[in-house]
């Protein structure tokens, strides 16, 4: 709960480890381990999602310079949440760093609160109960796969986050207008409602 909620903690390290203990001593089942798990996935998400909605924007407003965020990105971020967030809240789960931050950006960028807790909780089923689940079954033979998966894994992700990068970087512009646009448009459905 408190990885989702944006700490640098192991969540995956405390999952595998306590399926593997359930797998080795039958002292825990893994059913309530995996009830837990998923449980403070959801809630630690939907804490940060509450943090970042109300002092997010404002601090990444106030300090997003310091780290290169112009308010045209920042404007860029709360249109990418609104067109993308549910893969990026759904997809960030299984990145170990995006997994610490992306609740806290959810709410920073004003995604909508019920599309964040549907992928949110799909997430944190498949993430937290695929992990617990995965880890019992496959029991001492997680420690002999670990190593190449998770460099694998790795890699993918890196190679993900390396080509989202450049994406951005290369359409920043044009998704800049975009989102320019789809303000423009809000700011003249307001005065009607």
């Amino acid at each position: 709960m408190l990885e989702s909620m944006g700490l640098p903690l192991p969540a995956e390290t405390l999952i595998i480890s306590s399926a593997l203990y359930c797998a080795a001593t039958h002292r825990l089942d893994i059913g309530w381990v995996a009830v837990a798990a998923v449980l403070g996935a959801i809630m630690g998400d939907n804490f940060g999602y509450l943090i970042g909605r109300t002092y997010g924007y404002r601090l990444l407003e106030r300090h997003g310079s310091k780290v290169y965020l112009t308010s045209q990105r920042l404007m860029l971020g709360r249109y990418l949440f609104r067109r993308h967030g549910g893969k990026v809240v759904f997809f960030g789960r299984f990145i170990a760093i995006l997994r610490v931050f992306v609740a806290l950006l959810a709410g920073a960028n004003h995604m909508p609160w019920h599309t964040f807790l549907l992928f949110n909780a799909l997430g944190g089923i498949g993430w937290a109960g695929g992990y617990a689940y995965g880890a019992y079954f496959l029991g001492h033979q997680v420690l002999s796969i670990s190593g190449p998966v998770g460099v694998a894994l790795g890699v993918l992700a890196t190679l993900v986050i390396g080509g989202s990068f450049v994406f951005l970087k290369k359409n920043e512009r044009r998704l800049t207008e975009e989102a320019t646009r789809e303000a423009e448009r809000e700011q003249q459905k307001e005065p009607a409602r």
